[in-house]
């Protein structure tokens, strides 16, 4: 396991990543109260969060974008496996410091998140989402940097800067969702069941079906929930699942292509340099 923390600003950054082979526990606290937004990468790891004799969990992190105010308290448990590796990224400010972070995103913490700013309880959890593509795209570059010395240092900056952009306008339009909490649920079944079924995954029809919902709300609500329509999210997994075991030499490039469902490398290749940037034979 891996634990990183590095300062910008008046931000501190957490970044965290652990591959194990056999199950394995990361707790962590904070030395002092802060609010943060942890950005969960691939792995799809458990989570608890104790605080006192409360205790919050959560079993889908996988492109969870969480929010939330933790002090001295607080422990953050992540449960970690074979399968369900950790990527987790951390951007914290302390609440003394807030009020002098710059370009008025402390004015924007106080606006989006009062109820961290103003907290009631050792733990309390702001909004929470699913990351939109762009979101998800910038925190795997973040655990993919290929840049060494001062340049990956600019790189991540700016990165951090843009992921938090991004957080905060997706935090301004789902103030406007009103999806249900048991629709949040079958939402995030669906989700799982093209996980589970990367390489073949059933039709849209056959979701609907399994999760209990119409194939017109589905279609509707997972591109309202999740910010891109079905087979494009599919699409997203499939590339980062394959960017993966390439980096990791656990597969050839034809091999990561057929792993994940493509049958044309040409396709897969242009699919892959679309959303990444440059073929999956340029990766080192």
């Amino acid at each position: 396991m891996t634990r990183d923390i590095i300062d910008i600003n008046d931000f501190t950054i957490l970044v965290e990543e652990a591959k194990v082979n056999e199950p394995t526990i990361d707790s962590c606290f904070f030395d002092e109260p802060i609010i943060g937004v942890a950005f969960y990468g691939s792995g799809d790891v458990d989570l608890k969060v104790k605080y006192g004799e409360n205790q919050k969990e959560f079993s889908y992190t996988k492109g969870l974008t969480l929010s939330f105010y933790a002090d001295e308290k607080v422990e953050f448990i992540h449960s970690v496996s074979a399968t369900k590796p950790l990527e987790c990224l951390v951007i914290a400010t302390s609440l003394k410091t807030i009020n002098n972070l710059p370009n008025q995103e402390g004015e924007l913490f106080g606006e989006m998140l009062d109820q961290l700013v103003n907290p009631s309880d050792h733990y309390v959890e702001g909004s929470s989402f699913i990351m939109t593509p762009e979101m998800q795209s910038i925190v795997d570059s973040l655990f993919n940097i290929q840049y060494e010395g001062k340049t990956k240092m600019m790189f991540f900056r700016s990165q951090i800067t843009t992921l938090l952009s991004h957080f905060f306008d997706q935090l301004a339009s789902l103030k406007n969702e009103n999806i249900k909490t048991p629709e949040r649920e079958k939402l995030n079944q669906a989700k799982e069941i093209l996980l589970q079924n990367i390489d073949d995954p059933p039709s849209l029809n056959e979701i609907s079906k399994q999760i209990g919902l119409n194939t017109s709300k589905l279609k509707k609500e997972f591109k309202a929930f999740f910010g891109v329509p079905v087979f494009k999210y599919l699409q997203n997994e499939r590339l980062t699942l394959a960017h993966k075991i390439i980096r990791n030499q656990e597969a050839t490039v034809q091999e990561a292509a057929w792993h994940v469902g493509y049958n044309s490398l040409s396709s897969f290749s242009n699919a892959f340099e679309k959303k990444f940037g440059y073929r999956p034979s340029q990766i080192k």
